[in-house]
């Protein structure tokens, strides 16, 4: 009896060992994270758009933009407040790591998120709006431009108090800037996490308002899971560096001078036609100084110029060096650009020299090689063929072309109206080359004794 009770208790273990076993092993829910690392642009607006609709399809419990920015374009900047106010599914924007920022565009970013998280030694703020070439905007604009950010600031942080409200105003009008915990104090930002770990601890269990609705995230044991962007989303974010453009820019028209001084190829032409393409999908997402782009393009003529000039002096080569480098600081660095708008002055200098020097050479090369003796066609045939001696293989008269050996080829030849008539196995000499036949009339020469084959 007792081995039987015995034998009983231990499958009823094995079978609530059993029971609880699939819950046990139950998966965990995922978390999608986003990685916004650089300026705010038209294609960070579609990524993040892209991780949104991705997240609600695997069903996430939620959606952490890491985000690291100096700022960036106000429709840009629009677009991805509208995708995270109206996305079903939790987003969290996280500025980090130590040292990141949410400077501005990115204050409005992260404000706008449904729960708003900045590691240690991270800064918000300095949203003061500039002009779409990074200049000062004017008393009326800049007014204007204040009134909307602030008017969207209000309207964002409102649920965060009226202390909270503020000073978000502050961050636009003054160009005010705070660190992490300074935002958790005012109410800013709900969060203060060291890393992504610490943040899914924080967020479990957090209370958050969707469109979709009110609900509680639940991140203790939710597996983060990286969204990259695709190739295409990172070359046209390498477009938005203005170090890239202005290569792109120097280097497309390059390669078209190239084509041009050495026409009948195409892969110069080619070339230079996709790297022009690129850097004006580059410059038209840039602040761009329209004058600098005129003296890059000025620089080329005055170095082409300086070719075509007699004597080739020099004066006109420096000036277009000069005005290279002068263009390329105008194109991006005006006075009040963001770090990330300007371009490097070490850059600008060796390139402008180097291209210059490049340039100088193609040209050179191309103008040498117009000023060559003609290779080809009727002009360097009456150079070769003018005064030379042929061995006659058929009569010839003047109403009956026949054919001559010169030069190891046969020729189709006629004779002058003066002459009867050429025998063959004589010798004549070219006096004319007309279309494809030569015209000949004997040659008062004594007969050589080598032989048409071997001559």
């Amino acid at each position: 009896m007792m081995r039987w009770l015995k034998g009983l208790c231990g499958f009823l273990v094995l079978v609530s060992i059993a029971a609880g076993s699939p819950v046990a092993a139950a998966p965990r829910g995922e978390v999608l994270v986003l990685t916004v690392d650089g300026p705010i642009t038209p294609v960070v607006a579609r990524y993040l758009e892209r991780g949104l609709r991705e997240a609600l399809a695997r069903e996430s419990e939620a959606v952490i933009v890491q985000l690291n920015t100096p700022g960036g374009t106000l429709d840009a900047m629009q677009d991805i407040v509208e995708s995270l106010r109206n996305s079903p599914v939790p987003v969290v924007v996280y500025v980090s790591p130590r040292g990141a920022r949410a400077a501005s565009a990115g204050t409005l970013v992260l404000l706008a998120a449904h729960v708003a998280a900045m590691a240690p030694e991270t800064t918000l703020g300095a949203a003061a709006p500039v002009g779409p070439q990074g200049e000062d905007l004017g008393e009326t604009l800049k007014a204007k431009a204040i009134n909307l950010l602030q008017a969207m600031a209000r309207s964002l942080a409102r649920h965060r108090g009226e202390k909270a409200v503020d000073v978000a105003q502050r961050l636009i009008a003054e160009a005010y800037a705070l660190p992490a915990e300074e935002a958790l104090d005012i109410g800013l930002i709900d969060l203060v996490a060291e890393d992504l770990d610490d943040l899914l601890v924080q967020l479990d269990g957090y209370p958050v308002q969707t469109v979709a609705g009110s609900q509680v995230l639940a991140t203790a044991q939710a597996q983060p899971v990286a969204l990259n962007p695709t190739f295409l989303e990172e070359a046209l974010l390498i477009l938005t560096n203005p170090n890239v453009v202005f290569l792109l820019l120097i280097l497309g028209v390059q390669f078209l001078l190239a084509e041009i001084a050495n026409p009948g190829g195409w892969v110069a032409g080619f070339l230079g036609v996709v790297m022009l393409a690129l850097a004006l999908y580059g410059l038209g997402t840039l602040p761009v100084n329209w004058l600098g782009l005129l003296l890059i393009l000025a620089a080329f003529v005055l170095i082409a110029l300086e070719v075509k000039t007699p004597g080739f002096q020099g004066g006109l080569a420096l000036a277009g060096a000069t005005s290279l480098i002068v263009g390329a600081l105008l194109l991006f660095n005006t006075p009040m650009a963001l770090p990330f708008q300007r371009v490097s002055v070490p850059l600008v200098v060796l390139t402008g020299l180097f291209v210059t020097a490049i340039s100088l050479g193609v040209l050179l090369l191309a103008v040498r090689a117009q000023r060559r003796p003609v290779v080809m066609g009727p002009e360097r045939l009456q150079q070769d063929l003018v005064g030379r001696r042929a061995f006659v293989r058929t009569r010839i008269t003047p109403i009956h072309p026949g054919a001559v050996q010169v030069a190891g080829e046969l020729w189709t030849a006629e004779c002058p109206a003066d002459v009867k008539e050429i025998p063959p196995e004589s010798w004549v000499e070219v006096i004319a080359v007309q279309g494809g036949h030569l015209i000949v009339r004997p040659s008062d020469k004594e007969r050589l004794p080598e032989t048409p084959e071997t001559r």
